[in-house]
């Protein structure tokens, strides 16, 4: 009888484990890009539902409001379960969530009946937004993350492209309801596929000692969680993409709208225009500013918050000229803006997923997501729209390069605290 020698036992399960990575890494990319989708579509079809409704501006921002105040709500919970539970049924459960709460839109006729499935969206949301990047993380070494979330955080820019596009044409061809329907079907289908063929992996298996971690006791992870507040590193990470997010949230939610009215540009057209310029910047600036960083990385340990910093500032002279230049220039300064501001999505991404140890990563990703939507997106765009009733949109839109500003010195800063890697880190 012959006996296997401890490198055949070890080949086939780190062949499994790579298998099991491959998996999640698709699946989960493919349900991020759902759930850009579900986002998107609202503000795509935004002025048929305004108008449908008589809604005023700053109804339609507290629509997005009421998204992330579930959201913050939610994440607190979701970041508890998910560092002392498997997260494949809360992933599972989650996406179902959010897509029927997504097809549940298909049937509402009221302001406030739609106000009610927005805040349910947001349930979902928490839950995937959170144990994703955790997941991943736990089957990639730090060295590898930069390029994985880079991976995973391209879905955001072509579901937002697609959520555009389907709430713009879907909506002005066959009314605003018939968009919400098609986007939610998808969703159930992927996490069905997740819950048959994804695998758990060994929480902190990635890491340097290659030995899983045991279930921390509630004491430890309250320790570890209130450790988060006296880590520098992971809170300039954390409060430069708030202000970052702030930004983006006013920017995603009334584009369109902005397009609408003061470039004359009729509903399907803007969705179309600002799809097409978020898939193809969105696109290109992640897959670029992940190589960047990665290239970076292997000379300057800082180089993810550097980068991310950079990428902010360079956006910053053409976001104004979007919002105050002639209209000529309004579509060419936006395609510029964008693709730096996609610069630092995978590297933002992974510099918050490094600055913390495993056993506490659902924790500080759920205390990174309630910080950059509470300080970010989930006011950003009823404070726009409530500026604009006073005032223009131009002006509310203005507020949106104060909070860039404050991006880049959080960034720029946290770059003293980055944590180092070692020699096989870059």
């Amino acid at each position: 009888m012959s006996v296997l020698s401890e490198s055949q036992l070890i080949r086939p399960r780190r062949t499994r484990m790579a298998r099991g990575a491959l998996v999640a890494l698709v699946l989960l990319t493919a349900l991020n890009l759902l759930n850009y989708i579900d986002r998107y579509i609202l503000p795509g079809a935004q002025p048929l539902i305004q108008a449908d409704f008589h809604a005023t501006d700053e109804q339609m921002g507290a629509l997005t409001t009421a998204l992330f105040i579930t959201y913050m709500l939610t994440a607190p919970c979701t970041g508890w379960l998910g560092d002392r539970f498997r997260r494949k049924p809360l992933i599972v459960a989650g996406a179902v969530l959010w897509s029927l709460a997504t097809l549940f839109t298909y049937f509402v006729h009221d302001y406030w009946s739609l106000y009610f499935r927005h805040a349910l969206v947001g349930v979902g949301e928490a839950t995937f937004g959170i144990f994703a990047p955790a997941v991943l993380s736990d089957f990639f070494p730090a060295r590898d993350r930069n390029r994985i979330l880079s991976i995973f955080y391209l879905a955001i820019p072509v579901g937002a492209a697609l959520g555009y596009l389907i709430g713009g044409q879907l909506g002005a061809r066959y009314g605003w309801r018939t968009p919400f329907f098609v986007g939610a079907i998808p969703g159930l289908l992927i996490a069905a596929l997740y819950a048959l063929f994804a695998t758990e992996p060994a929480r902190g298996g990635s890491e340097a000692s290659d030995e899983p971690l045991a279930r921390p006791t509630t004491r430890e992870m309250l320790r570890n969680f209130l450790a988060l507040f006296r880590n520098p590193g992971f809170l300039c990470a954390t409060l430069g993409m708030a202000m970052m997010v702030f930004t983006m949230g006013g920017i995603s939610t009334w584009m369109p709208t902005f397009l609408h009215r003061f470039s004359g540009m009729g509903v399907a057209k803007a969705g179309t225009i600002l799809g097409a310029i978020t898939v193809v910047d969105g696109l290109a600036g992640t897959a670029i500013g992940g190589w960047l960083a990665q290239i970076w990385l292997r000379r300057d340990h800082r180089a993810l918050y550097l980068l991310s910093a950079w990428s902010v500032i360079l956006t910053l002279p053409l976001a104004a000229l979007v919002f105050f230049g002639p209209p000529a220039w309004s579509i060419p300064a936006l395609f510029a803006a964008e693709f730096f501001l996609f610069l630092n999505t995978g590297p933002l991404n992974a510099a918050i997923c490094n600055s913390v140890s495993s056993g506490v990563r659902s924790s500080a990703i759920a205390l990174n997501l309630f910080l950059i939507h509470m300080l970010g997106d989930t006011f950003s765009p009823q404070i726009i729209g409530h500026i604009s009733g006073l005032a223009n949109l131009r002006i509310g839109l203005g507020l949106t390069l104060v909070t860039l500003i404050l991006s880049g010195v959080l960034l720029f800063a946290g770059a003293r605290f980055a944590p180092k890697l070692d020699e096989s880190a870059a």
